[in-house]
């Protein structure tokens, strides 16, 4: 016998080999995937049998939407926001030590400079958003504007217009809330500082007003 044919009959001894241990992890394998399923079988039975005969739904014409999950809402914010709101604005506080002693008693924190003021007069920074005032008796108008400051500082606004009107139809014809509306604002962290408007944007009766921003 030739050393050719001899390896050739090796060769086959082992390929025999791994055939017969494939076919017997194929058959070992098929034994464990049918045990699987008789023990599924048996499982379903006893479900049957425990809640007894199941009866099919006939089909409907509903549709079943599929709804996008609601953004997750910041609670600590809300909160923030709400006990900020909730925060009294006197009519009591003493604002007449805090304005600026010119023509239109403007107001700016200390740590604002009179430039800013001069140019908050002069209508460097635009105009982002308003409210008026007219119309609203005392507390509508001091809830009402606490909440535009607060709102419009959170969205990043800079500059503001706060119409209070000249007081011509108050009783007496004295602005009561145009004094009102200055002590508020004073009060409010927001705030940086604050002008009469010129007489473009509402002259004596309204403010234009610096927020610190988001």
């Amino acid at each position: 016998m030739s050393a050719s044919r001899f390896v050739s009959l090796q060769d086959l001894g082992a390929l025999q080999k791994e055939l017969n241990r494939q076919r017997r992890e194929a058959e070992e394998r098929a034994e464990r995937e049918a045990a699987q399923r008789r023990l599924q079988e048996r499982e379903a039975k006893l479900f049957e049998l425990s809640i007894g005969t199941v009866v099919k739904l006939p089909p409907t014409e509903r549709v079943m939407l599929h709804l996008p999950r609601p953004e997750p809402e910041a609670r600590q914010r809300v909160m923030d926001d709400q006990a900020v709101l909730r925060q009294a604005l006197s009519d009591d506080f003493d604002v007449d030590s805090l304005l600026e002693t010119d023509e239109t008693l403007s107001f700016r924190r200390p740590e604002i400079s009179p430039e800013v003021v001069r140019k908050l007069r002069r209508g460097h920074w635009a105009l982002q958003g308003q409210i008026d005032l007219h119309g609203l008796r005392r507390d509508q108008a001091r809830e009402a504007l606490g909440t535009f400051i607060h709102d419009s500082a959170r969205r990043g606004m800079r500059c503001v217009r706060v119409v209070h009107g000249k007081g011509n139809g108050s009783p007496g014809r004295e602005p009561v809330l145009k004094t009102r509306v200055r002590r508020w604002l004073v009060q409010k962290q927001e705030v940086l500082a604050f002008v009469q408007a010129r007489p473009s944007d509402g002259g004596a009766g309204a403010l234009m007003v610096l927020l610190s921003g988001s």
